[in-house]
């Protein structure tokens, strides 16, 4: 006889409100979407970025202010701070690389600051278009990859849930990024690139013991799709945590004391992470239980054994 745990948390009886609570983000990031867009950073979609430092005492109106006076039309200025030293980051549509190094210029000069206090990058329309074609066929070819593999690996019943538990991470997170309107850059499509590895390794690692113990579990107990699925869960929990934690300890301390750009890649990768283990457990074993649960094999043992075949068996007891 396999041995078990004594006491299992209960995923899959609780797999109905797991994935109200899934499918309500969702909903949530898609108003977020269309009500707000999302903001996409220069790399994208072209533009000026100035990154001023040691900035002293001025403040983000009178940085706005001395940008406006210069000749940038609607920049957007984000506080950062260096080494202790206080700056900013400014990011606007300007793509004329001689009127970008004007404008800053000038803007330098109006508030004091030199020459070493800024710097200047501009990327051109065309450059960015060829930014976002890349990043959708990255996206896209690795969705397909990941559908090949546990395809093969496990079964096509398998390999949707996991795309479908990774979509709904993407999701929730583009749809933070809407709310919140900070700018996707690339180095956020990166983190997400990098986090859909994390998330496909915790849900992998689940299907696999899923996988098994639908083979092997005879004890009587876990008799079911869903008993097995709950199980399993159960068997890898404890190392999925102990994974995210271990892997979020360094993402904060990018994200508390990096600079801008590890800021970027720190948040995405912060939401991803904890998305991606939350997915596992909330979407992709639940839905994939609920599919499986209704082919005829495991729907006779679901009928004999499930939740309601014991609550029907136990009620005339009870009554006695």
């Amino acid at each position: 006889m396999r041995n078990h745990f004594s006491f299992e948390i209960p995923f899959m009886r609780y797999r109905k409100v797991l994935l109200t609570i899934s499918a309500i983000l969702c909903v949530l990031s898609l108003v977020g979407l269309a009500v707000r867009g999302v903001t996409f950073g220069i790399e994208f979609q072209g533009g000026t970025e100035i990154d001023f430092v040691d900035t002293g005492d001025i403040t983000i109106d009178q940085m706005r202010k001395a940008l406006v006076d210069a000749g940038e039309e609607d920049p957007t200025v984000q506080t950062t701070t260096l080494e202790g030293e206080n700056g900013f980051l400014v990011r606007s549509g300007t793509t004329n690389p001689e009127d970008a190094t004007k404008h800053a210029a000038t803007t330098a000069e109006a508030l004091g600051l030199g020459e070493q206090n800024y710097t200047v990058t501009t990327i051109g329309p065309d450059w960015g278009a060829d930014v976002t074609r890349s990043s959708l066929v990255a996206f896209g070819v690795a969705i397909l990859l990941i559908l090949a593999y546990v395809t093969i690996r496990y079964e096509f019943k398998m390999s949707v849930t996991a795309v479908i538990a990774l979509i709904h991470d993407m999701l929730i997170i583009l749809g933070i990024y809407a709310w919140t309107q900070i700018p996707v850059t690339p180095n956020v499509v990166a983190a997400l690139l990098s986090t859909m590895g994390f998330s496909l390794y915790d849900t992998v690692v689940e299907f696999d013991r899923t996988n098994d113990n639908a083979k092997t579990l005879r004890d009587g107990i876990h008799r079911t799709y869903l008993q097995i699925c709950n199980f399993s869960v159960n068997e890898v929990v404890v190392r999925s945590i102990n994974t995210t934690i271990t892997t979020l300890v360094p993402e904060l301390a990018m994200y508390f004391f990096g600079g801008a750009t590890l800021k970027d890649f720190a948040f995405a990768m912060i939401l991803g992470e904890l998305l991606g283990t939350y997915s596992s457990y909330a979407v992709a074993t639940p839905l994939l239980a609920i599919w499986k649960t209704r082919e005829p094999k495991w729907a006779k043992l679901e009928a004999k054994y499930g939740e309601k075949a014991t609550k029907a068996s136990v009620t005339p007891a009870m009554g006695d």
